[in-house]
């Protein structure tokens, strides 16, 4: 059989993950029969055969390409590995923080050239198709089953580019990422990038824990094969946690952010209200616990302690009742003892007790004691020992491991502590078989099968260049080790019992008989105190008293925590406002559950149990089946947002299918669509619209284009009847027929819209720079927004003015309500209004217009009162519900019959006055069409 056809068979018969040519590595004379029953053995086992089976003698030197995780990492390796030789050579990459260095090395007897580079961290992501990328390009409901893809970004294109170079010109891959689920994720999207350059390698995996000389050149002389179940686990968790927080996040922020004034977040209208299935269930925990405290009323109670002197000391006794909540009863007994002073002995207990080292080093116990003992933060812990670890200080430091192997030599770990100034003389001491100070690490129960417990990997007395933080967390994970090799600490405790009048105290004390690994971890105590000697049957005169007597930084990001200067954390409103709503639907996703029967079905997929897409499919349609359930239930969102926010006179923006009408004209960047509110750059259209569709034609004349024409329906009772109620138009303002419509709806209708869109050249100030207004508008503003302190009147031209009635000013500044600067005020010298007077925007581009007596006859008739508006009363409001949460219950507001509790009236678009409020919440500054109820 010729090579080409073993060469074929051979590619066709290997794993997709691994596409490799053993052949090429083969000895010509054993390409026969013997070449081909090896490469049946080989596909056939789970696992490889050794090295030394492949590495025949034929050929010159194999060329290596290493790939690590990060560019410090390749540097460690390619320096631990070319000191045999002591020939490295360093060059630069397609990009420049990505090296890639070269040297000869030998593996497993066979002569090879190394080139090591690197990525950092993930090369691909996982994101949505273009069409579901956009906020409101689809139903967030569609997020649990629209396309998914993983590409290399933009700014890592330069990181590809340098693989595929490299391995075109390399026979082996030898992947060098981290050792866990994450890692083997990133080491096959390295394999896809090289593989794709080059189908011939022969793919490899190093296995370390550690950058230190020992565990790097075990690692290569013991290359296994890549673990695509790990790399499956991680790219359903990824999936998983796309789909469901991209469809949570925009949910609630569609639904919340404009309906309420949000005054923890700075910049309410550009917050974002994010949903991680890891996020929220630590924002529970905060919550929870916050709710625990709150929910705490502290009782007075009443204890009796006493004490006894003698020449040996002075023993404190504690009363076994512990303390009593009722006075009366705890003066009796108080008086009992005061009356029958004295104290009999009644038992004497002695015993050993023990206290236990603690556990191996995992991730999770690193960040906890760095936090109790130096106020670390957690994202900080980790930096820190990221840092270490790249440097070979210390191993791995993201673990969930905390028990050795027996194959771990942990003595001469400890060997490389002697010569420590501070702790040396311990260690010596450990390694002393007459000190019996010994003792093999227990086993916490945890493995997670890809690295040990953290541990120090090569000594150190400090380096010049690290911090305080560095030399605390290298002391930390040192006095650990050593701790957890060491026996336990062994002490003496003793217990007294007594009587006094039929109350019994007792008293405990402990002497210390040996520390043992006490002695070299100081962060950890075993105080006591010493009694007294007592024997049963003793007595005496006892004097007497009476006394009385908590995945963070996002959190913190988005405003959902908060965390003072001793590290304690407190929920924000708008955190508790999001767990009380999700808790009040009756899903707890604030809670660890879900994430944790996430993390065992990831488990299931690394060993196989389970398949990605079973996982996949089981999680997703739960998860949609509770999106859908919670959207139904928004209002209880509502309501407990409402239980610690102002309602906002924003437009809320509903989510709900959107479709692309036209490019926006403002920004040429963004889409614009059809909807039923308003948004910041809008289109309006009238409310005399029964129906409106977007069809697939395209109108000839309008740009930027395309601009799709939209098959309108308006109500009859709202138009004249010489126009059609059907009409398929373009908002691209070529249509005059729409644009009559427009007027006509502007000018006759009693509906109130919302704030026209800001201009977008327009400064901080509100003065227009320029004239981009949209071609179809309305603009009014709705009767209950208020300016300076004063009820503004609306008229049929759509003009805003401070008139009040209270005041009496006849002459009150009239506001443009396109800019909402102070209009001029002119007088007419056309040939039929000469000499009447008229009020003009500043703004020449502008077209706001207004005659002087239409002004004053729309003057409201009734008391006037003084408005609120924005953060003084969003924050009155807040004070209200914080007080309603605190004590009784916050009603959803009353019915009026023409003004509001302030005497405020209300006036329509035809400047008569509005009686009553809304009849869905009861808010006089709407009415029932635009509420934010509606249809909840």
């Amino acid at each position: 059989m010729p090579p080409s056809t073993l060469l074929l068979q051979s590619r066709l018969s290997a794993p997709k993950e691994a596409a490799v040519n053993y052949l090429t590595f083969m000895d010509p004379a054993k390409e026969s029969l013997e070449g081909l029953l090896f490469l049946l053995l080989r596909f056939s086992s789970a696992s490889p055969p050794p090295l030394a089976m492949h590495h025949g003698g034929g050929g010159g030197a194999i060329r290596v390409l290493n790939v690590a995780e990060k560019p410090s990492v390749a540097k460690s390796v390619a320096e631990i590995l070319s000191r045999p030789s002591g020939g490295m050579r360093s060059r630069e990459g397609r990009s420049r923080y990505n090296r890639v260095f070269e040297f000869d090395y030998s593996i497993g007897g066979r002569a090879c050239h190394m080139l090591v580079t690197s990525v950092t961290g993930h090369l691909m992501e996982l994101e949505f198709d273009d069409r579901f990328r956009r906020w409101h390009s689809c139903d967030p409901a569609d997020l649990f089953h629209a396309p998914v893809r993983k590409s290399v970004p933009q700014d890592k294109q330069d990181i590809k580019r340098t693989l595929e170079e490299e391995a075109r010109k390399c026979q082996w891959l030898v992947l060098w990422l981290d050792c866990d689920r994450e890692g083997e994720n990133i080491a096959y999207e390295v394999i896809d990038i090289c593989a794709g350059a080059n189908s011939r390698l022969n793919i490899w995996r190093a296995r370390f824990s550690a950058l230190i000389d020992r565990e790097i050149h075990e690692a290569v002389q013991h290359l296994d094969r890549p673990n695509k179940l790990f790399a499956d686990a991680v790219d359903a968790r990824q999936e998983i946690d796309l789909r469901i927080g991209a469809s949570f996040t925009r949910f609630q922020t569609v639904l919340l952010k404009d309906a309420f004034v949000l005054d923890d977040t700075g910049d309410d209208r550009n917050i974002i209200l994010s949903y991680g299935p890891c996020q929220f269930p630590t924002l529970g925990f905060i919550v929870e616990r916050f709710w625990e405290i709150q929910a705490h009323e502290p009782e007075e109670f009443w204890t009796i302690n006493c004490s006894h002197t003698s020449d040996e000391g002075t023993a404190s006794f504690g009363w076994i009742r512990g303390h009593l909540f009722d006075y009366s009863s705890a003066v009796v007994i108080y008086e009992m003892c005061v009356k029958e002073p004295m104290a009999t002995v009644q038992n004497v207990r002695n015993q050993e007790k023990l206290k236990y080292p603690p556990y191996p080093l995992s991730t999770i116990e690193l960040q906890k004691r760095a936090s109790r003992y130096f106020r670390m933060s957690s994202e900080h812990t980790m930096k820190v020992a990221e840092e270490l670890y790249q440097a070979g200080f210390i191993s791995y430091p993201r673990t969930e491991t905390d028990n050795f192997s027996p194959n771990i030599d942990l003595h001469s770990i400890v060997h490389e502590q002697v010569a420590h100034p501070n702790w040396g003389i311990y260690a010596q001491r450990l390694l002393d078989p007459e000190a019996r100070l010994w003792r093999n690490p227990s086993n916490g129960g945890h493995d997670d099968k890809a690295h040990p417990p953290i541990h120090p990997t090569k000594f150190s007395a400090g380096e010049t260049n690290w911090t305080d933080n560095h030399k605390r967390l290298y002391e930390l994970v040192v006095r650990h080790f050593l701790a957890f090799c060491s026996q336990p600490a062994v002490g003496a405790e003793t217990t007294v019992e007594i009587n006094i009048a039929g109350e019994q105290f007792n008293a405990s004390g402990r002497v210390v008989l040996a520390k043992n690994y006490l002695d070299v971890y100081r962060f950890d105590s075993w105080g006591g105190t010493l009694l007294p000697t007592y024997i049963i049957g003793q007595q005496a005169g006892i004097g007497t008293d009476a006394t009385m007597h908590d995945h963070i930084k996002k959190l913190l990001d988005r405003c959902y925590a908060t965390k003072n200067a001793n590290t304690r954390f407190s929920p924000t409103n708008l955190g508790e406002a999001l767990v009380m709503g999700y808790n009040e639907m009756g899903y707890e996703l604030w809670k660890p559950y879900l994430r944790s029967m996430m993390e065992a079905d990831m488990k299931s997929v690394s060993i196989g149990t389970k398949s990605k897409s079973e996982v996949l499919e089981n999680c997703l349609q739960q998860m949609k089946a509770c999106f859908l359930d919670a959207r139904a239930n928004k209002v209880k969102l509502f309501d407990a947002m409402g239980t610690f926010f102002a309602r906002s006179s924003r437009p809320v923006n509903e989510t709900q299918n959107v479709e692309t009408v036209r490019p926006c004209a403002a920004c040429n960047e963004s889409e614009m669509f059809l909807k039923q509110r308003p948004c910041r750059n809008a289109v309006w259209l009238p409310r005399s619209l029964s129906e409106a569709a977007v069809t697939d034609q395209v109108c000839p004349t309008c740009a930027p284009g395309p601009v799709y024409k939209i098959q309108f329906k308006f109500r009859r009772r709202d138009i004249p009847p010489n126009f059609d109620v059907d009409h398929l138009g373009c908002i691209g303002g070529c249509d005059d027929i729409l644009k009559e419509l427009m007027e006509i709806s502007r000018f006759g209708s009693h509906s109130q819209t919302a704030t026209p869109a800001r201009n977008p050249n327009q400064t901080a100030s509100g003065v227009r720079q320029g004239s981009s207004r949209q071609d179809l508008h309305t603009s009014f503003h709705p009767a209950g927004q208020f300016t300076n302190g004063q009820t503004p009147v609306v008229n049929p031209q759509g003009f805003r003015s401070t008139h009040t009635q209270s005041s009496g000013n006849a002459s009150g500044q009239v506001h443009c309500t396109s800019c909402g600067e102070p209009c001029v005020l002119r007088t007419a010298n056309t040939e039929a209004n000469r000499g009447r007077k008229f009020y003009k925007c500043q703004d020449p581009s502008c077209g706001f217009f207004a005659w002087e007596d239409d002004v004053e006859n729309s003057a409201p008739r009734g008391r006037g009162g003084r408005g609120r508006r924005g953060r003084s009363s969003s924050r009155q409001s807040s004070e209200s519900a914080s007080a309603g949460r605190r004590g009784g219950t916050q009603g959803r507001g009353r019915r009026g019959r023409g003004r509001n509790a302030d005497g405020m009236m209300f006036v329509a678009a035809t400047g008569e006055p509005v009686h009553g409020s809304c009849f869905i919440c009861g808010d006089p500054t709407h009415f029932a069409n635009v509420c934010p109820n509606r249809g909840r």
